[in-house]
């Protein structure tokens, strides 16, 4: 029976985020819905590696209040207890498929960063039915990929931080772009969850890509990244607007946590995606916005 959430009629302030632990399939899940009008497709949110679904709160402050937003901890990260085995993408991705159902919800828009926007490549693909339209943000191909500066992969292979979920988030040199807003953001209200957990995210990724199936993906697409991302570099993001058929690239001035460090400039874009018209012919037009065309605009 479908988890009742209570949604207020559209205004223009969005209603607060409703919680709740929800057992779906054996697991249960951390998951927090913030309602809004009720009447459109409901945004499915996938963090990026370690990090609770309170992170992407500036983000979510800034989306257009009528959208129902859904956020959720993986299993053993935040909220969400460790699961019972390692997993694999195609059962994470069953397991949001269930989720969405468990809420009430036939198909959602799918936003993943980081590591959620592999995440949400794979849910496109083997849950196309349940998914409307894909972000993708600060995010790559998998294992194959343009890699990050050596002086970068260096630092990750040798600090502590990077592989201690409680320390990442306190390494703000890593992710680029507003660097000293990164640390004061990132732990209001975050949990972290077990280390088993962390390396569970990592070894679901370690033999994963998804570059001979971007082609495949049919879903109207938006890749968002910005300028500053040490990370994974820009060349990714353009990498994969050249494989998905239906996509739009915009570019923003930040770093890999662009999404919630400089909130405002990337929700307005991808608020006005969500909500476009689709067109007749059911794809939108390819498109490659940037800060430097001085757009804040998609497509």
């Amino acid at each position: 029976m479908p988890v009742s959430f209570h949604r207020g009629a559209a205004n223009s302030s969005a209603a607060p985020p409703v919680m709740r632990r929800i057992v779906v399939a054996g697991q249960p899940l951390h998951v927090t819905v913030r309602p809004g009008a009720g009447a459109g497709v409901p945004l499915l949110l996938v963090n990026g590696i370690g990090a609770s679904l309170e992170l992407l709160q500036p983000f979510v402050d800034e989306l257009d209040p009528a959208l129902d937003v859904i956020r959720f901890d993986v299993p053993g990260v935040g909220g969400s207890p460790l699961p019972a085995r390692p997993y694999r993408f195609s059962g994470l991705c069953r397991l949001m498929a269930r989720l969405l159902s468990a809420l009430g919800y036939s198909r959602a828009d799918v936003l993943g960063i980081s590591w959620g926007g592999a995440v949400a490549q794979h849910f496109a693909l083997v849950q196309s039915g349940r998914c409307r339209r894909l972000v993708l943000v600060s995010t790559a191909t998998g294992g194959l990929m343009v890699p990050a500066r050596p002086s970068v992969l260096a630092r990750m292979v040798t600090s502590p931080q990077y592989w201690d979920p409680a320390q990442l988030l306190d390494a703000p040199d890593f992710y680029g772009g507003s660097a000293d807003r990164v640390g004061a953001l990132t732990h209001i209200g975050s949990r972290v969850g077990s280390t088993r957990g962390y390396f569970y995210q990592l070894a679901a990724v370690a033999c994963w890509t998804s570059l001979p199936f971007l082609p495949l993906i049919r879903q109207p697409t938006l890749i968002v990244s910005g300028d500053d991302d040490p990370l994974i570099p820009l060349a990714n993001a353009r990498l994969m607007h050249s494989l998905i058929p239906h996509s739009r690239l915009h570019v923003f001035h930040g770093g890999h946590l662009g999404l919630v460090t400089e909130a405002h400039q990337a929700a307005p874009a991808i608020s006005q995606f969500l909500a476009a018209r689709a067109p007749v012919h059911g794809a939108f037009p390819r498109g490659d916005t940037s800060h430097a065309a001085g757009s804040g605009q998609a497509g």
